[in-house]
Parts: structure tokens; C-alpha cells; sequence
């Protein structure tokens, strides 16, 4: 296995690193400089080796409680924005300045839902990550907790950067926390055996139930769910503490390795499956279903039941079978209001009664991406 780790690390182009707010800060709450520090040198030492680093940081709030003397962390959403509106630029300045010692230079980079969730706005963030990335630049992502609200959110940081390691086309992606693996069941717990090397996330047995730290929001679970996200378009994940940073990204075999369950997946499928919010619902028949599925065939409005929602062509919609459940996602040809009249008819009919332009896919195979099933 160590190996193995070696190899997914050491010979990643380009590696996206989460940290999270409790491995940045004292035991009072406050940000810890100390800690930034040497989570830089371990950073910059992938910069050496001329691997690419992007690091996604959670502790904008946490480092805005000090200045704003608040003795714990708010709970109201006011409060939480103000203190990440303070915080922001002291933990980007340290940053800044700690990097800086070893000539390299940070960007940062605020990311709202929308920016992922709109096709228009996820190429503009990817221009700008590769930009920076061309430019040498240390891109330091954060989710923009000064205007997202608790119903638009990425909810945690860990998710946020599964999903910029699918934009900027990472090798690897790595969680440090405040835990130095995955175990079966809580660490505290008597028996919890630490888990080295996933094959299969989907086959998992374990208990999640252990909240994270006090001063973040995501717990096992959330980073379970990265390593879902990542795994399963071909990025690899370990999963470690961010006290032993230096290590894990050396390659030793200490944490939890996730292997690729995926192959790698275009930018535009990657988006449709985890970062775009649908606008609609097309109801399958049987054969519908196992044309999408089993032979990755393009959706035709023969085999469509129902249609739900309103959506114009281009949209990201699902597809579901006549039970509601999901069993895919696509980026549909035609708007709601045409779909009706060509439920259950062929494409040569509908070409025949309506013209040329109803003689195409209502998906076509290419914009389409199938749920993975956890027996499959």
C-alpha cells in the first residue's frame, strides 16, 4: 500500500489540498499563525518538486472572531458573515506572507454555489484557476461566506473541493483535518479500527456519526462524500491530519487512501452530475431506462412519460423512472413547453408532422451522465 500512496502523490501534476478551520486554529477558537505556517512549508514543498498546488481553506470566520472579540463561534448568519468579512483577508494576508518566504505568490479565489451550479460561471472560475495556475500563482479557495446563505451554500468545505479538483483537472485531492483517518466507527469509541486503503467508497461499513470539531462544520461524513465526489471520476484522495501534512504529502503510508472507483470524466459531465442544479424532470418508461443505463444510448422522446418542471433547452435536467428515482442526468435539447407533444412519438414522426428540427435527441448520450449504482 505505501507504495501505492507514494505513487498517487508524488506523481500528481497537479493536487488540490482542503484544510479545515479546526486544524488552522488554537484551542481558543482564534487562527493559530503557527499553524498556517507549517502547513505552508509542507505545501510549498509540492511546489519544489513542480507539482501544482491549489489549496481550499476553511477559517475565514475563525480567524475573524479575534479582532472581532467574539469568545465563540457565531450562530446567527449575520454574525457568521461579518466575522468571515474580517477574517477573509487576515487569513489570506498570512498567507500571503508565509508563502512569500518561499517566492511564490497567492491568489484568492471566493466561490459561491452559482459559480459551480450555472455552466456559464464554472468556465469563467475555470479560466481563472488556470490563469493563475499558468502564472505560478497558489490559488487560496474559500467558499464566499459573506453573501451565501444557509439555503445556497456548499454547506462545507470539503465538498467544495472535490468539486475544484474536478474544475482545475487535479491528479490528486487531499483532506487534512483534525483527524488522522478513516476509522470504522468513531475514534473514541472502543474496537474503532483505522482503515487504510478504500478500494469501493460504495462499499463501506462505517459509522459517521462523530460530529467534527466545534470550530468547523464538516464532519466524516462530508468527507466521505469528497471522497465520493473525486473518487469517482478518477481522482484519488487521502485523507489524513493536517499535524502530519508534511508526511502525507510525501507519500508515506499513514491516513486513508481512496482509490478511483471512475475513470476521469469531460469537465462538462463532471459538472452535470455534481455541481449543476437541475431544472426539470423527464419520466422514463422501462425501456427508456435500460437504453439510458445499460446501453448508454441517447434519450428519445419515444420513450419519455411525463415531463416535469419548467426549463429551456441547454438545461440540466434529471431523469428518473416511473418509481422517482434518479437514474441519470443530462443537458436537455428542447424547452418544457415543446416536450408535451412529443411524449411516446418517434424522431422520423415528429421530423414529418413538425419539421426537420424535432429529428434530433431530447439528451443525446454525450450530455448525459448515468447515477452509479452502489451494487453495480
Amino acid at each position: 500500500m505505501s507504495e501505492t500512496r507514494r505513487s498517487q502523490l508524488t506523481a500528481a501534476r497537479r493536487v488540490v489540498v482542503k484544510v479545515g478551520s479546526s486544524s488552522l486554529t488554537d484551542a481558543r477558537g482564534a487562527l493559530d499563525p503557527a499553524r498556517v505556517a507549517k502547513l505552508v512549508e509542507a505545501l510549498a514543498s509540492l511546489r519544489e518538486r513542480g507539482q501544482d498546488v491549489v489549496l481550499v481553506s476553511s477559517g475565514a470566520m475563525a480567524a475573524g472572531m479575534k479582532p472581532l472579540k467574539l469568545k465563540r463561534r457565531p450562530t446567527d448568519l449575520a454574525s457568521k458573515q461579518a466575522a468571515a468579512a474580517v477574517g477573509q483577508s487576515q487569513l489570506v494576508g498570512h498567507y500571503g506572507t508565509y508563502f512569500g518566504r518561499h517566492g511564490l505568490t497567492v491568489g484568492q479565489v471566493l466561490l459561491t454555489v452559482e459559480d459551480v451550479a450555472r455552466q456559464d460561471h464554472y468556465r469563467n472560475a475555470l479560466r481563472t484557476f488556470t490563469r493563475l495556475l499558468e502564472l505560478g500563482v497558489v490559488p487560496i479557495v474559500n467558499e464566499n461566506d459573506t453573501v451565501a446563505t444557509h439555503e445556497i451554500r456548499f454547506g462545507d468545505n470539503d465538498r467544495l473541493a472535490a468539486l475544484v479538483a474536478h474544475l482545475v483537472g487535479a491528479d490528486a485531492l487531499v483532506l487534512l483535518s483534525d483527524v488522522d483517518a478513516l476509522y470504522t466507527a468513531h475514534p473514541s469509541v472502543a474496537g474503532a479500527e483505522q482503515i487504510a486503503e478504500v478500494a469501493d467508497i460504495d462499499l463501506l461499513e462505517v459509522d459517521t456519526d462523530g460530529k467534527g470539531a466545534e470550530i468547523g462544520t464538516g464532519g466524516m461524513a462530508t468527507k466521505l462524500q469528497a471522497a465520493r465526489i473525486a473518487t469517482a471520476s478518477g481522482i484519488p484522495v487521502v485523507l489524513g491530519s493536517a499535524e502530519v501534512a508534511d508526511q502525507l504529502l510525501a507519500g508515506e503510508p499513514i491516513g486513508t487512501l481512496f482509490l478511483p472507483t471512475g475513470k476521469r470524466r469531460a469537465r462538462k459531465l463532471m459538472w452535470l452530475a455534481y455541481a449543476s442544479v437541475t431544472r426539470g424532470e423527464l419520466v422514463l418508461d422501462a425501456g427508456a431506462v435500460k437504453a439510458v443505463t445499460e446501453r448508454k444510448a441517447s434519450l428519445l422522446p419515444a420513450g419519455i412519460t411525463e415531463v416535469r418542471g419548467t426549463f429551456e433547452a441547454g438545461d440540466p435536467v434529471k431523469l428518473v423512472n416511473e418509481a422517482g428515482r434518479v437514474v441519470a442526468r443530462g443537458l436537455v435539447n428542447y424547452d418544457s413547453s415543446e416536450l408535451p407533444e412529443m411524449i411516446g412519438r418517434s424522431t422520423r414522426e415528429l421530423a414529418v408532422n413538425l419539421g426537420e428540427h424535432f429529428e434530433r435527441e431530447v439528451v443525446h448520450r454525450d450530455d448525459l451522465i448515468v447515477k452509479r449504482s452502489k451494487t453495480s
